[in-house]
C-alpha cells in the first residue's frame, strides 16, 4: 500500500510539472485587450495596431486595441494599472506615461515602476521639428534667428508630452523665444500647421514622415543625435550646431503587475519573433519607427535610466501637466 501511495503521489507531481508548460502554452485562451492611452492615429496607436495584428496571427486569439486618451496618457495607463494581472489586458506604454508624467502631474493615478511588469521595448520614435512649407526658415539656426527677431510670435504646436520636452530643451539650448501651443493630439495639430494657422509643430517621425514626404510639411530637424534613415537628408538638431541634443520617444508593451512570468516571457518571445521578421522591420521603418527589442529586464533598466534623465529636466523647467 505504501509503495502504491508513493507511486500515486509521484504521478500527481509529474502531472503537475508537465502541466505548467502546457498552461503557459494555452495562453491566450480568449481575446486580449491592448490599451492605448492616446487618440487613434498617433504614433503609439499605429504601433499598437501593427503588433495587435501580428500577435493575433501568431497566437490565434484576437488582440484588440482600446483607445483611452486623456491627461497626457494618464487615464488609459491608470486603467491598465487597475486591470487584472492575468495577461488579458496589456498597455502600449510610452516614454511619457512610464518616465515623464510622474514629474509633470501631482497625481497620475498609477505608479509606473510598481504597477507594471515590463514586457518588451518595441520601437524608438525620433521627434521631428517641422513647419508649414511657406515658413521661410529651413534650418534650426534660421529658426533661432527668426524667433529672436519676433520674440514669442512664432507658434509651435505641441501635441504630446514628449513634444513639450523637445520644445523646452530647444528653447534652453538655442535661446529661441518660441511660443508653445498645446494640442490634445497629432491630427488637429498637423491640420492647423498644414493649413497655416500655426507655423511649426514638434511630433514623432510616425506622425510627420508622410506629410514631409508629400511636401505638406517641411522638416527642419530630427531629434536623434545623428541623421536618421527615417528621414533622409534631414539633419539632426545636434548636427546643426547644438551637440548632444537628443530626445527620442519610445513605445513598449507592459502588463499589469502580478501577471505570471510565464505569460510575460511568452509575450516577449512572440513580439521578439515579430520584430525579427524583415517585413515587420520594413513596415516599422515605413511608419517612422526604429525597431527595438530586448528582454523584460532590459526594458526595466532602460525605463529607470530614462526616468533619471527626464525628471531633473522637467523639474528645472517647472513644467506642469495640463
Amino acid at each position: 500500500m505504501k509503495i502504491k501511495s508513493m507511486a500515486h503521489v509521484a504521478a500527481l507531481l509529474a502531472g503537475l510539472l508537465l502541466g505548467l508548460p502546457a498552461w503557459s502554452q494555452a495562453y491566450p485562451a480568449k481575446p486580449v485587450t491592448i490599451i492605448v492611452p492616446y487618440q487613434a492615429g498617433q504614433g503609439t496607436d499605429v504601433a499598437a495596431r501593427l503588433f495587435a495584428e501580428q500577435l493575433t496571427k501568431a497566437l490565434g486569439q484576437q488582440f484588440i486595441i482600446d483607445n483611452k486618451p486623456g491627461a497626457g496618457g494618464n487615464i488609459g495607463t491608470a486603467a491598465a494599472a487597475r486591470s487584472a494581472g492575468d495577461g488579458y489586458t496589456l498597455l502600449m506604454g510610452t516614454v511619457a506615461t512610464q518616465t515623464m508624467n510622474e514629474f509633470l502631474y501631482s497625481s497620475v493615478g498609477y505608479d509606473s515602476d510598481k504597477d507594471f511588469a515590463p514586457v518588451i521595448l518595441v520601437g524608438m520614435l525620433p521627434m521631428v521639428i517641422s513647419a508649414n512649407p511657406s515658413f521661410a526658415p529651413s534650418t534650426i539656426p534660421e529658426l533661432v534667428t527668426a524667433a529672436k527677431a519676433q520674440p514669442d510670435k512664432l507658434n509651435i504646436a505641441l501635441p504630446s508630452t514628449t513634444a513639450r520636452i523637445v520644445f523646452e530643451l530647444l528653447k534652453t539650448r538655442t535661446g529661441a523665444p518660441l511660443f508653445g501651443v498645446p494640442y490634445k493630439g497629432s491630427a488637429t495639430a498637423m491640420t492647423e500647421v498644414m493649413g497655416g494657422q500655426v507655423q511649426l509643430t514638434i511630433d514623432t517621425a510616425t506622425a510627420s514622415r508622410g506629410h514631409v514626404q508629400s511636401g505638406k510639411l517641411k522638416a527642419l530637424a530630427i531629434t536623434t543625435l545623428k541623421s536618421s534613415e527615417l528621414l533622409p537628408g534631414v539633419k539632426s538638431v545636434a548636427e546643426q550646431g547644438f551637440p548632444g541634443f537628443e530626445v527620442t520617444a519610445w513605445n513598449a508593451i507592459y502588463a499589469p503587475r502580478g501577471t505570471p512570468k510565464a505569460i510575460v516571457d511568452r509575450l516577449n518571445a512572440e513580439v521578439a519573433k515579430i520584430l525579427a521578421q524583415p517585413e515587420t522591420r520594413q513596415r516599422l521603418m515605413q511608419l517612422g519607427f526604429e525597431p527595438a527589442g530586448g528582454s523584460p529586464e532590459a526594458l526595466a533598466a532602460y525605463e529607470k535610466q530614462e526616468r533619471a534623465k527626464w525628471g531633473p529636466l522637467i523639474k528645472a523647467a517647472g513644467l506642469k501637466g495640463d
